[in-house]
């Protein structure tokens, strides 16, 4: 190993040093300006230009390295290319090999950073945060002491005096969260309520220019805007330039924190910015996420990379909000744990109380702060809980009413570190109706300009924006001022788990609706693949003059319709589970028919891209020239494997990946006598499986084939199904092996030989090259794994439980996670098994009452690190995890590293009818420091 590390280094010198060279070499003037002569000696122009773009190339990417990771030392970066051309198959009827060389040439890549560089990684937190919350949650008793009007906080005092030197700044900030779907459908809520509350904004802020509105939602946004009037169009840009009317956070709907992917918020987050830049030219910089369930540091990242400079959230456990409350510390930079510096750093807000509604945001006391909703005003359909209504301003009361909403913004004040402070005036779907606008802009307005009058009551009051209260805020934290300190902290961490009373966790949403989660990362998936096939389609039918032919504009706007359903899902009642059941399937079918719309742009471009010949290229919707491997018939069913007819097929492999890939890929075919040929002719390995009807017969409709495939970035691949007259050399190799379990007997089968194991109480062994595996006769489970290459034996323990709800009125649900106590074992003692042995993989099956269990290793060899070792002819290895009604265990050999890991990962399914969602397990990894060599 210190050999090797030696060799490495050695090696980036070298590297390092050639390239500064010529970077010198560069700077003195053998490359210069187009436009004057050429000095002599020099090397021939192509050349020249090839050497500039690679060290072009070479400095795009330090500086995106510098600007990401700042404040890190300097690295060695060895950084060593390779070009392959893709073999063209001179036999695949008319199809391409798939490589795209044309457009996309095959590089090789490897990079080697030494351990050091990236030891920010191994950091508890930043290192000039002020506030861990790792710490935070180990120092909280968590408990709920009743608190006085603030029943989740303490009693508020202050001194009179206090505003004297410096008035107390208050900003009311009208809003409307509008939920795109939850109790009703997007399209319901958009028809009953959300169109109203726009065409009154119009309106009613032309009416006093002090008046002002803020909205998040562009989803809603569009679709009412595509649905106005110019004169409407008009009115709105002005009420924007004229900060009356502002945009915050502007990502399609205010999504989830915890159950999105990041790649599907940042779309969403595009998908809105897109629209807002294209339609108003308006680029938000203060994020507003008042609903979501918990709050991610990952989010916060997003937004600050998206130039975001401030944010709102709400939805913090009350018992975090009490302590920050006490140590002022509900204004704070939030900063990324990785973050060593300041890079990361945005000014965020938390809201101190309950809730985002009226009652809990002019103060403490939720008594007070209801009368002061006016849409509560008696005679109306909503009315204070507290059962003390508001009352209308008048000369006679407005002095009293006054002092009191100031009384609650002076106590709310108390709480921050500055004497600016955000009252947000607002709750789901409010302003629908032309009278509560007047109702709260008329009476809020003669409050200000009472108090505003009176000196002695050292207050500005005001309607304002996100965009006014936090330019105000800065001001008054001295962060306009270079090298000043600031008066806010630091924080590092993520908010998670939420609870807004008493012990209601809301961790009951991270797996409610499992089903429609995967479908979210399903279509996630197929729209990146689709995404990128389509953009190659586009640039290789303009090449070949097929634009007229391939269906661009057809297809945009299904990719666009795709990632607006995607967009919309990532709704925080969405992909959370948390809405009514026939929203849930109004969601469903919106994702079901843009899978099906995105299925069709896959199979469409990759059409045009496999032709050798793109004058036979032709379009017909009837009849696609390519299907899917898969079908799914309803937005609530289970996809299903299609099974392949044998009559000289051709499988199309498509690696959306930007890395080379070695995988398996697994398919039905209707007979088990078939060969595969690669994208060269040359027949591959192939295991062919048993397909099981149930827990005791193997379907005689289809059989599963496995073989290993190997695709470029970004490729694809023409592999070719034909049937042979004989089946026995690949089923010799395939063995399956039965343990009955409380008597159920596996009826025999003509085409694979199934044995019954003698004594069911023996472990059950499963072994390839690298690792090999133990499983409990009894269980089935696995119990133990040895790793060949340091030789030590990993003791394993896996077990299924399952948790009791309480006997309280109160009951887990799609929110919350309300167990009777800690889990109980899932116990079913010797239940039925398969045990199966082939040549790419084996398994084992343990079927329990309510789901299928399988442990799958393969048996296929790993990559061998390229450089500085050699290219192993056999290649690498990446599996994917499988997801099907099974749970794998597989190895995942790390490329271009000479210390592969590996890694094992457990995932299971549920049968449908009690969920279908692919659970986490756990993992168990080993690193090896020993370099792996080639074998034939």
């Amino acid at each position: 190993m210190k050999l090797s590390r030696q060799f490495t280094v050695f090696g980036s010198a070298i590297f390092c040093v050639v390239i500064f060279s010529l970077y010198l070499m560069l700077d003195r003037g053998h490359f210069d300006h187009p436009k004057s002569p050429r000095r002599e000696g020099t090397f021939p122009k192509g050349q020249l230009s090839i050497l500039q773009e690679k060290i072009d190339h070479l400095e795009r990417l330090l500086a995106e390295n510098n600007e990401i990771i700042s404040n890190i030392r300097d690295s060695v970066i060895n950084l060593s290319e390779s070009v392959k051309d893709g073999q063209r198959n001179p036999e695949a009827v008319n199809f391409s090999q798939g490589s795209f060389s044309e457009l996309l040439p095959s590089a090789l890549v490897s990079l080697t950073i030494d351990p050091e560089d990236c030891s920010f990684a191994s950091k508890s937190g930043s290192q000039d945060s002020n506030v861990q919350m790792l710490d935070v949650y180990n120092i909280l008793p968590f408990d709920n002491p009743d608190g006085g009007v603030w029943k989740q906080g303490f009693d508020i005092t202050y001194n009179e005096n206090e505003w004297d030197d410096e008035p107390l700044q208050v900003f009311v900030v009208p809003h409307s969260h509008n939920d795109p779907g939850w109790l009703k459908t997007f399209d319901d809520y958009f028809r009953d309520q959300t169109q109203h509350i726009l065409n009154n904004m119009v309106v009613k802020l032309q009416e006093d220019n002090n008046r002002k509105f803020m909205w998040s939602e562009i989803s809603y946004f569009s679709k009412w805007w595509d649905g106005i009037d110019s004169q409407k169009k008009d009115a709105v840009k002005r009420l924007i330039e004229d900060g009356q009317f502002e945009i915050v956070t502007g990502g399609w709907v205010m999504p989830d924190e915890a159950s999105a992917h990041y790649f599907a918020l940042i779309d969403q987050l595009i998908e809105g910015h897109q629209w807002l830049e294209k339609t108003l030219g308006v680029k938000p910089k203060s994020g507003w996420a008042v609903d979501p369930f918990g709050h991610s540091p990952t989010m916060t990242y997003l937004l600050k990379r998206s130039g975001f400079s401030n944010m709102v959230i709400q939805r913090v456990h009350y018992s975090v909000k009490k302590y920050f409350a006490t140590q002022k510390t509900l204004e704070f930079f939030w900063r990324q744990n990785w973050d060593l510096g300041s890079s990361t750093d945005i000014l965020c807000h938390m809201m101190p109380f309950y809730s985002y509604d009226v009652p809990h945001t002019c103060g403490p006391d939720p008594k007070i702060c209801c009368q002061f909703d006016f849409k509560r005003l008696p005679g109306g359909r909503v009315s204070c809980p507290w059962r003390v209504p508001p009352e209308a301003i008048h000369p006679g009361n407005i002095q009293h009413r006054a002092w009191m909403i100031l009384d609650q913004y002076r106590k709310k004040s108390k709480l921050f570190r500055t004497k600016v402070l955000l009252a947000p005036l607002g709750d789901d779907f409010r302003y629908s109706e032309s009278s509560e606008w007047d109702q709260q802009y008329q009476n809020y307005q003669k409050l200000f300009d009472f108090m505003n009058s009176h000196p002695e009551l050292h207050v500005k009051a005001q309607f304002g924006t996100l965009s006014d209260y936090f330019e105000a805020l800065r001001k008054a934290g001295n962060l306009e001022e270079k090298n000043s300190n600031s008066v806010f902290p630091v924080l590092s961490g993520d908010f998670f788990t939420y609870a807004d009373r008493d012990n209601h966790y809301w961790s009951g949403y991270f797996t409610s609706r499992p089903f429609y989660k995967r479908l979210d990362r399903v279509l996630e998936s197929y729209l990146r693949a689709a995404e990128m096939l389509y953009s190659l389609a586009l640039v290789e039918s303009k090449k070949s003059d097929k634009m007229n032919a391939f269906p661009s504009v057809d297809h945009y706007k299904l990719l666009t319709e795709a990632r607006r359903n995607l967009g919309l899902f990532q709704h925080h009642d969405a992909i959370t589970g948390t809405s009514k059941d026939w929203v849930v399937v109004d969601y469903g079918t919106r994702l079901f028919h843009s899978l099906m719309n995105l299925k069709r742009v896959i199979t469409d471009s990759a059409h045009i891209l496999i032709l050798k010949d793109k004058d036979t290229y032709s379009y017909n919707p009837s009849a696609p020239f390519l299907k899917m491997d898969d079908d799914q018939s309803s937005q609530d069913s289970l996809p299903r494997k299609t099974v392949i007819k044998l009559s000289i097929q051709y499988l199309l492999v498509y690696n959306p990946t930007e890395q080379e890939r070695f995988s398996v890929v697994s398919v039905y075919v209707n007979s088990p006598k078939v060969k595969v040929l690669s994208p060269s002719g040359k027949p591959i390995m192939v295991q062919v499986s048993g397909v099981w009807d149930g827990r005791t017969t193997v379907s005689h409709e289809a059989y599963q084939i496995s073989f290993m495939v190997h695709l470029p970035p970004l490729g694809l691949g023409v592999y070719q199904l034909l049937e042979v007259l004989n089946s026995e050399m690949f089923l010799a190799d395939y063995n399956i092996y039965t343990s009955g379990g409380n008597n159920v007997q596996v009826n025999p089968d003509k085409v694979f030989k199934i044995k019954e194991m003698q004594n069911s109480a023996d472990d059950i062994t499963l072994e390839n090259s690298y690792m090999k595996l133990w499983f409990s006769g009894i269980s089935g489970l696995l119990k133990k794994i040895n790793t060949k290459e340091d030789g030590k034996n990993h003791q394993i323990k896996m077990e299924f439980a399952w948790y009791g709800t309480t006997s309280n009125r109160d009951k887990s649900g799609a929110y919350l996670f309300l167990p009777d106590g800690e889990a109980k074992a899932f116990i079913r003692k010797d239940p039925p098994k398969l045990f199966t042995h082939g040549r790419i993989f084996s398994e084992v099956t343990c079927f329990f009452l309510h789901l299928t269990h399988t442990v799958r290793l393969y048996k296929v060899q790993g990559e061998k690190t390229p450089w500085p070792w050699p290219i192993c002819p056999r290649g690498k290895f990446l599996p994917e995890p499988k997801y099907g009604n099974q749970l794998n265990l597989e190895y995942v050999g790390k490329t271009h590293q000479p210390a592969p890991r590996k890694e094992f990962s457990v995932v299971t399914q549920i049968p449908p009818h009690l969920t279908s969602h692919h659970r986490p397990l756990g993992t168990f990894t080993a690193n090896s420091q020993r370099p792996i060599h080639c074998q034939n």
